[in-house]
């Protein structure tokens, strides 16, 4: 269940029985408005007023979830401002329910969500429910807290006289709080002589706060160690042990080596290639007992910790590599200028730009440092919910093995788990929050830095509505709250990289890799030369067989990449020519050998494969294309005695099989991983020295403006797995079509001659970052409905085409039939957004003046996709 939800009488019961109200007669019912404004979650760009009961009034709030009849239901929706007055003419139905003694949303968030659904064109409800944490069953706590004002306050009034504007029961109140040691429950307060009105007046004075704490299930957790850097450990290592040793006999001396070994290796593993471990994955992966490592903590080279079981880590571990701790002179300058914006003390954004392998996490790790030392707070992004429990980790590690104010926040938590976590960083009792896109609407106060990592991904950007883009409404909100916000990539969007360039953004460059280690050296196979010497038709060419062969000798690994699913792209008709289509998508459908069936990747939809043609009864059927199904077993036939793997969608359907698969890949059990683009950005595999790129043009048939963007993000990204250790690495990219820019470019990993090369087209046929640009899709079951509503609203744009706005279409979307609903596609673009905003909000209205429904017109602002 989401934030704004639907919810039975049974469910209300079991939640919110224990949620206490204070009693009417403490409130006199005079102060606080008697209506107030709510969202909902629903398709409509309204709010809806109810009256606030006498015996609520003092604990609705703005940003307080409510409960509320709408319709024949019980909602839970969102206070966005209390009203003196009700609309006319309308029957104004009462709150049931307060869900939040203290509103689940900040002023700040609340100012966000109006901002989304302005500049998104969303109903607020959709935004509020995208931000909330799920209604689930909790046990909480209400509390109240003295302040440190409050304990002042109170130690003033021992004297009787009193001050700070209070009446005589408010002091009564602040003394005996004072007593209880500054904490007391909600419940038991109403005996301490406090109604909720005067509660209110402390709270508002900074006298006292209140904290809900949230209790799930009981919270499974593990050991972690890590090496204990900083004291003198490694010295005392390589230089007191050994002098020890030598006046051992000589059994002992073998026994010494043997423990120096190992301890070297322990070392290596938590300071140099894995960072912090669990204890069984260290016992695993470092071969030594536990005894060892309960010895190595004793003597002070190791610390460890309890930390909680995150639902998205297995028992395997991801093979991430920690940053170091010595940084680099370019290192040393990003870290600078960040430094000096932090003194500036307001908005402003950043790009680091660094190649891959070039210490950017090292240099996040210090941003985040510095502004917990400033008493600021911080949100760090990533584009994948793997990276989250990592860069977590690597937080407790650097900020102290006792540090509790880390939280992770994405989809992949149970409901509990995210509410619980949510509810602690709303408390104040974590001042980190790691997460995935949603992540950026963690209730944090007193925000410093907000860094996006990977900030060109397309996972930020929320495919359902409210459709936001991660990155864009980081930025928003580091503006409202005066920090800074850092964005990271090694291939930065077009976008981001003009506005560095331009000077709208400050442009910090990590321009090498780290221990001065090289790139990978990216090679061309030309498919075409190929094929002239082979006379084959095979996704491995000669020379791919050839590198992987001299891996295998070397004992080293090699990642195969081919973003394409299955068994083969589509099933033709060698008679006819026709392809088997979905029957709910305008789209062919994918062979999957291994669970003999076709396959749509859209909808779903499953159909058994064809015997013969089903439109001319032909048998002669051909499967066309290589999927990544395929392209592991033409390894496993050319490679019998290697260990190869796949990981795409369909091999990893869970979490725990990502992981013990890319876990395998990392602890030397696997020579050869193959798979989709999941392979190509974050991972630091330190034994990889040849990365092979199958089909690498595929994506650039694309009917996408960003198609070539995409392709060399894509080759650049992948092209950086290999040689990330001591190790050179190989990159070998196949295709068809060497002499395209995008291609090219990403052989000389050059992204500024890309950047140009690119730019220079974006601004002959106006697209982004020259215009801004929106695409409007309208849809439906009906095919004659499409028809008729786009022609409806293209009389509404239409006297609009102009210089300020250009207008394309209507025209039949690249995906004219998807999920059954038939598509038709306007696209907008403007040298100035508010002008698309505004005419987009007017569209909106003329469609429900048409009484077009709401869902058929789906508006995608910024859209990252036009298919």
């Amino acid at each position: 269940m989401t934030g704004l939800v639907a919810i039975s009488r049974t469910e209300l019961q079991t939640s919110l029985s224990s949620v206490p109200f204070p009693r009417a007669d403490t409130l006199h019912g005079g102060m606080t408005p008697p209506f107030c404004n709510v969202a909902l979650a629903v398709p409509l760009r309204t709010t809806f007023t109810y009256e606030v009961p006498l015996a609520l009034r003092g604990t609705v709030q703005p940003g307080s979830r409510v409960l509320v009849p709408f319709r024949k239901r019980a909602m839970v929706g969102v206070v966005v401002e209390l009203v003196e007055n009700a609309p006319e003419g309308t029957k104004i139905r009462e709150i049931t329910r307060v869900l939040d003694f203290v509103p689940a949303l900040t002023p700040k968030l609340i100012e966000l969500a109006h901002w989304i659904a302005g500049y998104y064109l969303a109903p607020l409800g959709e935004v509020f429910r995208a931000m909330l944490p799920p209604v689930t069953e909790l046990k909480s706590q209400r509390q109240i807290l003295l302040t440190e004002a409050g304990r002042e306050a109170a130690e003033s009034l021992s004297g009787g006289e009193l001050s700070h504007g209070l009446t005589s029961h408010e002091a009564a109140f602040l003394g005996k709080l004072k007593e209880q040691k500054g904490r007391v429950l909600l419940g038991p307060a109403a005996k301490l002589g406090v109604g909720a009105s005067a509660l209110q007046r402390l709270q508002r004075r900074g006298l006292v706060e209140i904290r809900e704490r949230v209790e799930g299930r009981k919270r499974r957790t593990q050991r972690v160690i890590a090496w204990k850097g900083g004291d003198g450990a490694a010295e005392k290592l390589t230089e007191e042990k050994v002098e020890e040793k030598k006046e051992e006999k000589d059994n002992a001396e073998t026994q010494s080596a043997q423990r120096k070994r190992g301890e070297e290796r322990i070392r290596e593993l938590l300071e140099t290639e894995r960072g912090p471990l669990p204890m069984p994955q260290l016992l695993r992966v470092g071969q030594v007992t536990r005894t060892f490592i309960e010895r190595m903590l004793r003597e002070g080279l190791l610390e460890s910790w309890e930390e909680v079981i995150d639902p998205a880590e297995d028992p395997f571990d991801a093979g991430y590599s920690p940053p170091g701790h010595e940084l680099n002179a370019e290192q040393e300058s990003a870290l600078k200028a960040i430094r000096a914006r932090f003194e500036l003390g307001e908005f402003g954004v950043q790009l680091l730009h660094g190649v891959t392998g070039s210490g950017k996490t090292e240099v996040y790790l210090r941003a985040v440092q510095e502004t917990l030392a400033r008493g600021k707070t911080a949100l760090v992004l990533v584009p994948e919910i793997a990276l989250t429990l990592w860069i977590g980790r690597q937080c407790r590690s650097w900020f102290g093995a006792r540090f509790e104010g880390v939280a992770v926040l994405h989809s992949a938590l149970s409901d509990v788990e995210r509410a619980r976590e949510w509810w602690r960083v709303r408390n104040g009792e974590a001042r980190v929050v790691v997460g995935t896109r949603s992540a950026v609407f963690a209730p944090l106060e007193n925000v410093g830095l907000i860094i996006v990592d990977e900030e060109q991904e397309n996972s930020f950007k929320q495919e359902e509505t409210p459709r936001y883009h991660g990155r864009d409404v980081a930025i928003v909100r580091a503006k409202m709250e005066g920090a800074l916000a850092l964005l990271g990539s090694a291939t930065p969007s077009m976008e981001t990289y003009h506005h560095a360039r331009n000077g709208k953004y400050e442009l910090l460059m990590l321009a090498s890799r780290v221990a001065d280690r090289s790139l990978a050296s990216v090679e061309v196979v030309d498919l075409r030369e190929d094929f002239q010497q082979t006379h084959q038709t095979s996704p491995i060419s000669a020379a791919l067989h050839a590198g992987i062969q001299e891996c295998l000798a070397n004992g080293t690994q090699a990642l195969v990449l081919i973003n394409r699913r299955g068994y083969s792209w589509s099933v033709l008709c060698r008679s006819c020519g026709a392809s088997v289509q979905c029957v709910n998508c305008s789209i062919s459908m994918t062979h999957h050998k291994q669970r003999n069936r076709l396959e749509c990747h859209y909808c779903g939809s499953i159909q058994q494969i064809p015997k013969q043609c089903p439109k001319c009864q032909s048998k002669y059927v051909y499967f066309f294309g290589e999927g990544s199904e395929h392209l592991e077993e033409r390894l496993r036939k050319e490679f019998p005695g290697a260990r190869i793997a796949r990981l795409d969608r369909d091999t990893a359907r869970t979490k725990r099989q990502y992981q013990e698969t890319l876990g395998a890949f990392a602890g030397g059990a696997l020579d050869i991983l193959v798979g989709t683009q999941m392979l190509a950005k974050g991972h630091d595999f330190q034994r990889v020295t040849l990365v092979g790129v199958v089909s690498a043009d595929s994506s650039l048939s694309l009917p996408d403006f960003r198609a070539a963007e995409r392709t060399f993000q894509l080759l650049t990204q992948v092209a950086g797995r290999a040689g990330r250790g001591e190790l050179k690495g190989r990159v070998l990219i196949q295709t068809f079509y060497p002499e395209h820019y995008a291609i090219q470019d990403a052989v000389k990993q050059d992204y500024s001659a890309f950047f140009e090369r690119e730019l220079h087209f974006r601004r002959m046929m106006a697209y982004p970052p020259f215009t801004s640009l929106a695409n409007v899709i309208v849809r439906d079951t009906s095919l004659e409905k499409t028809i008729r509503w786009s022609r409806q609203l293209s009389e509404y744009f239409s006297p609009h085409d102009g210089e300020s706005v250009r207008i394309l279409g209507p025209a039949t979307a690249p995906l004219a039939r998807l999920k059954k609903e038939h598509r038709f596609q306007f696209l907008l673009k403007s040298p100035k957004r508010s002008v698309l905003t505004k005419l987009l909000s007017g569209a909106i209205a003329y469609c429900d003046a048409k009484e077009i429904p709401d869902t058929a017109v789906l508006v995608d602002m910024d859209p990252l996709s036009l298919l």
